[in-house]
């Protein structure tokens, strides 16, 4: 179903979402494209917690997981749908040195630090403002993060800035900035399901990642020592749309220690420094729902959900495609810089892009 034309203006609004357990309450934000797409997100977490989308019938589902109230979301240990700093993904061991100076993050993850330590971004309240115009429905959220926050060294103040176009496409574009030197990585944590977020699997989507390499990891998850390691002839090939089940269930001792896709895939280098490239597709062939994931980053993190556990979304119920710098970069002077100094500014776009939604009746899917 193409984007009709005679559409609603783009809207923002905000709503009570109930309270936390302690008492503090949470406010939901509703981005509004006017055109059938619309996008809920709190200022818990930066969490997105619903984007609907028509499939080409004209039929709307929410494509991303969820959990039903702000407890929900207190007590979540998936990350669902979260805004994720101060350093995506993990630090080996909780530790690294910068400028000759040790510091040391909490380690939750089989003895490293994960998504910036428990009390992460995600887990915070940010500060939220509508950003309404003539074009697209926008929503900032900023975040004051204090020096030793978690054992990162500098305060870092970050900008978050959701848009809804018209056309459907969902842009998060980052902004931050320290006053002390302090490893950045920060990424969108959401569970991708295009057959809808109530019931089913991520198995029989096709997936497809610009990239042909990838960094192979420990039984920890953390990467190995060397450099990337060619997809060519395994089960991280997708340069071409393959169906994840069928993928997952090829034999290879990365897939069998992880339980699935846990993995950053090295991206194609962009067309000009800083430009949007594409990463991945992602497709539903039984709604004919399709995604586009566009960015400025230079990896791609894919989960399966192999930790999903029944509460309330079992294995496999969703996919996520983390666009970010690469893991243990602080700890890896091989991989991409990652540490963002005072008078810099590191900024960062992600776009989700809908293209079924522009396609004729019949396109393909």
């Amino acid at each position: 179903m193409p984007i009709p034309s005679a559409t609603r203006a783009p809207s923002v609004t905000r709503s009570p979402f109930g309270a936390l357990p302690d008492g503090t309450p949470v406010d939901r934000w509703t981005l509004d494209a006017g055109t059938g797409v619309r996008a809920e997100v709190l200022d818990l977490g930066g969490i997105l917690h619903r984007l609907e989308v028509p499939d080409p019938e004209g039929r709307s589902a929410s494509v991303v997981l969820g959990r039903a109230d702000p407890a929900g979301y207190a007590a979540d240990t998936a990350y669902l749908g979260a805004l994720i700093g101060r350093y995506a993904n993990r630090i080996a061991h909780g530790g690294f040195r910068l400028d000759g100076r040790a510091h040391r993050v909490p380690a939750t993850d089989r003895g490293h630090a994960l998504h910036g330590g428990p009390d992460g971004f995600h887990r915070r309240r940010w500060q939220a403002a509508a950003l309404p115009g003539p074009d697209a429905a926008a929503l900032r959220l900023d975040l004051h993060s204090p020096d030793g926050d978690m054992g990162f060294p500098g305060r870092l103040h970050v900008t978050a800035v959701y848009t809804l176009e018209r056309s459907g496409t969902l842009r998060l574009e980052w902004t931050a900035r320290a006053d002390r030197p302090t490893p950045v990585n920060l990424t969108h944590h959401a569970y991708f399901r295009l057959s809808g977020r109530d019931g089913g699997s991520v198995l029989d989507h096709r997936l497809a990642v610009d990239a042909d390499a990838y960094l192979p990891v420990d039984p920890t998850a953390v990467p190995l020592p060397g450099p990337p390691a060619p997809t060519a002839g395994t089960p991280f090939d997708l340069r071409e749309p393959h169906p994840i089940g069928a993928r997952l269930a090829l034999p290879h001792p990365q897939l069998d220690a992880a339980g699935g896709y846990d993995h950053c895939w090295v991206l194609d280098p962009p067309p000009a420094p800083g430009a949007l490239r594409r990463a991945a597709r992602l497709a539903d062939p039984a709604t004919g729902r399709r995604m586009e994931v566009w960015t400025t980053e230079p990896g791609l993190q894919v989960y399966t959900g192999n930790g999903l556990a029944d509460d309330p979304h079992p294995r496999h119920a969703g996919v996520c495609l983390e666009t970010q710098h690469f893991p243990d970069s602080p700890n890896r002077p091989d991989y991409p810089d990652t540490v963002l100094r005072p008078g810099a500014v590191r900024r960062s776009t992600t776009e989700f892009r809908f293209p079924h939604l522009a396609a004729p009746p019949g396109g393909p899917a």
